[in-house]
């Protein structure tokens, strides 16, 4: 019986693995995402099930909307999962995105120290703010340019204070969790959405001080990557993300998502 030499049986196992490498490539896709849906837990959750029904890996990148967006726009993504509406409308309109479909909800939230000494508890998030910017309270915005430092400054336009923020105002240029632990430790408020909120763990004395205003809305959508900008783009996988997150099978899976007993983000597909 004749061998393989070792120059021929390194070249077989060199095959090998840039085969398997390759299938494995195949069976994968990478999806730009916020901070808020991988800190909530949301995808611990949801992709195992995703995989369970189409046999495809999803590595997630959690960044702020803008830097997702910003990260899908260089070709560096199949798939993007949001939530700003507005970046997202106009990341579809300049070509980037093939379409925009709405997944899921939920809000977003004022928290600060429970003593609250700027008195801001309440619904109505621009009178909170107003009394934030009057009273220089301190506040710890993300300023990452993120779903949630967008929504912020909404906020704070709506309040006629887009550049009245108060002396206690401070960009931290990070992700949820990190702010979170920040306004913690510095007994300080902010903006968060209610899912992070659930899950944040380092709470000290901070609580919910504004929630119920219909403007603190927080809307998640999702987006197939356009092929045309970026040819390499998986869009026959990233479309199977989008078409099973958005199915009754997905939906499901979002609205059986729960922290001790209540529901982090509601399924709105297709309204």
């Amino acid at each position: 019986m004749t061998f393989p030499s070792s120059k021929t049986r390194r070249a077989l196992v060199c095959a090998v693995l840039a085969t398997t490498s390759v299938w494995a490539q195949a069976q994968s896709l990478v999806m730009s995402s916020t901070t808020s849906t991988e800190q909530s837990g949301l995808f611990a959750h949801l992709l195992p099930a995703f995989k369970k029904a189409s046999g495809l890996d999803v590595k997630v990148v959690a960044l702020g909307t803008g830097q997702a967006l910003d990260m899908a726009r260089r070709g560096d993504a199949d798939v993007v999962f949001v939530h700003d509406k507005v970046a997202e409308d106009k990341f579809v309109a300049d070509g980037f995105g093939i379409q925009r479909l709405p997944v899921m909800y939920n809000d977003f939230l004022l928290i600060g120290p429970k003593a609250d000494p700027a008195g801001v508890k309440g619904k109505d998030i621009v009178a909170a703010l107003a009394k934030l910017s009057a009273g220089g309270a301190a506040f710890v915005s993300r300023g990452d340019k993120s779903g949630t430092h967008a929504a912020e400054l909404r906020f704070w336009k709506m309040a006629n204070l887009a550049d009245k923020k108060g002396s206690g105002y401070k960009e931290c240029g990070c992700g949820m969790g990190p702010a979170l632990n920040i306004a913690a430790s510095s007994g300080a408020y902010v903006m968060a959405d209610r899912a992070t909120w659930l899950n944040f763990k380092n709470r000290a004395d901070l609580a919910i001080l504004v929630e119920g205003d219909q403007r603190l809305f927080n809307q998640y959508g999702v987006m197939v990557v356009n092929p045309a900008k970026h040819a390499h783009v998986k869009r026959a996988d990233a479309q199977k993300f989008v078409d099973w997150i958005t199915s009754a099978a997905g939906q499901g899976v979002i609205a059986d998502y729960k922290i001790g007993g209540e529901q982090l983000f509601f399924p709105n597909a297709g309204k």
